[in-house]
């Protein structure tokens, strides 16, 4: 039994007993016995690839089975470079936290936020603080107004034990 590779079945590897056939130059040829498409395989020095192997029969084109591996791999490289990966970043505050810090937090955010990445913003409350969790969340309003123009609101101020959390992406 052959042993099964990565990618499409080629030449001898075919199980089908029939493939539809497409030559070198891009011709349909039809509906032909895979011994005979094997053969103008041979005779055009290409090997005979199975492209679609879940259509009835199977559609097999006649090319250079290298040459046709290189351009999937430059393609899947490409589509791998476009790809935008989306990271959390992290932006914590205290609610005792002066004007100039949170000026400092919140350029940082703008900044995560214009390179696409998504901004999780946590507030702990310690000790007494618990008891004024309107002053952490008057923050986390005015962090919203202040990036109300490149932000939406993903996840709404909500508090999680000690710790208010808030998560801001990019506006569609």
């Amino acid at each position: 039994m052959p042993m099964k590779n990565k990618g499409p079945n080629t030449n001898e590897n075919i199980t089908a007993k029939e493939v539809r056939l497409v030559d070198s130059e891009g011709e349909m040829v039809g509906v032909v016995d895979i011994e005979k498409a094997l053969s103008m395989a041979e005779e055009a020095e290409l090997d005979l690839v199975e492209v679609s192997p879940n259509a009835a029969p199977p559609v097999c084109k006649i090319l250079d089975y290298g040459k046709y591996k290189y351009e999937q791999q430059k393609k899947a490289n490409e589509a791998r470079k476009k790809q935008k990966t989306v990271d959390v970043k992290e932006v914590k505050m205290s609610s005792r936290i002066g004007k100039n810090d949170y000026d400092v937090k919140l350029r940082n955010a703008r900044r995560f936020l214009e390179e696409g990445d998504k901004v999780k913003v946590t507030m702990r409350f310690r000790g007494r603080e618990m008891a004024h969790q309107d002053i952490g969340r008057d923050l986390f309003v005015q962090m919203l107004e202040d990036l109300s123009e490149i932000s939406s609101v993903e996840l709404h101020p909500k508090l999680e034990g000690r710790q208010m959390i808030m998560i801001l992406g990019q506006k569609p």
